[in-house]
């Protein structure tokens, strides 16, 4: 089966890749900076983002920027990521019934554009790490480790959203008010110290938390996340990939009836 499955994905590789090709020109068509945007749409983020939160609410975190683009750089690609995911079965419907295509080739596209899309992000923490005269974590070069983790993690939760959106179009705005609620209950823009027991023990529960915790100890602190936050890691992304994949393809076949 697996055998089968991966001759099936190798075949349908070159797709993958024209569709990833097509998501860049259409998102940077027309732009005279182009990907740039990737990079300098974070950095202008940060400084508004520094400037209303060191100012007005004067957090004490050594090296903010670099603090809040780190977390923010993974939850925007999580934000990204399953929101494309989500409509890019019912978006592709016309494609999907003039030829056979395995459709979970749809959301995994949308989450590996927005990965790579993130690869580019990423070296606005280079450039504000530089600019900050912050200092360099040889940790810094383990970044692929959380970034695999919630790749996993969304390409699961993304595969979910997808097979609900079929047969439920009012998933994509109940999903949006979850992604507001979902970025607060993330320490993106706040020190997690600050928070009461109770909402600290919320947010534990939270994901996204762990994986922007990962990178930060990577990026910022410069320590090797300890095994139980890797399994912990390693636990939210293999079983929602899991379950995103027995849900797609249990109902995968009906999908045709509906989009």
């Amino acid at each position: 089966m697996l055998k089968d499955n991966m001759q099936v994905f190798k075949k349908y590789k070159s797709l993958l890749n024209d569709l990833v090709t097509r998501d860049f020109k259409v998102k940077y068509r027309r732009s005279a900076l182009g990907f740039l945007w990737s990079i300098l749409n974070p950095l202008l983020m940060m400084i508004v983002i520094t400037s209303v939160f060191q100012t007005l609410f004067r957090f004490e975190i050594e090296n903010f920027p670099v603090y809040y683009l780190s977390g923010s750089l993974i939850y925007n690609f999580f934000s990204e990521a399953t929101s494309s995911a989500l409509t890019s079965v019912v978006n592709a419907s016309a494609l999907i019934k003039k030829v056979y295509i395995p459709k979970y080739i749809f959301p995994l596209e949308k989450v590996l554009f927005s990965c790579i899309n993130m690869l580019f992000s990423f070296t606005s923490v280079i450039i504000i790490i530089i600019i900050l005269k912050a200092k360099v974590y040889w940790t810094i070069i383990l970044i692929p480790i959380p970034m695999i983790y919630i790749t996993a993690f969304c390409v699961g939760i993304g595969l979910i959203l997808a097979t609900f959106q079929v047969f439920f179009r009012d998933v994509g705005h109940l999903y949006s008010v979850l992604l507001t609620a979902w970025f607060y209950l993330t320490p993106i823009i706040y020190p997690v110290d600050i928070l009461p027991a109770n909402i600290l023990g919320l947010v534990k529960l939270n994901p996204v938390y762990y994986f922007v915790d990962y990178a930060r100890q990577l990026i910022l602190y410069g320590t090797l996340p300890d095994l139980h936050i890797n399994l912990i890691c390693l636990a939210f992304s293999s079983s929602f990939l899991l379950l995103g994949l027995i849900i797609f393809k249990h109902r995968q076949d009906s999908f045709i009836l509906y989009i």
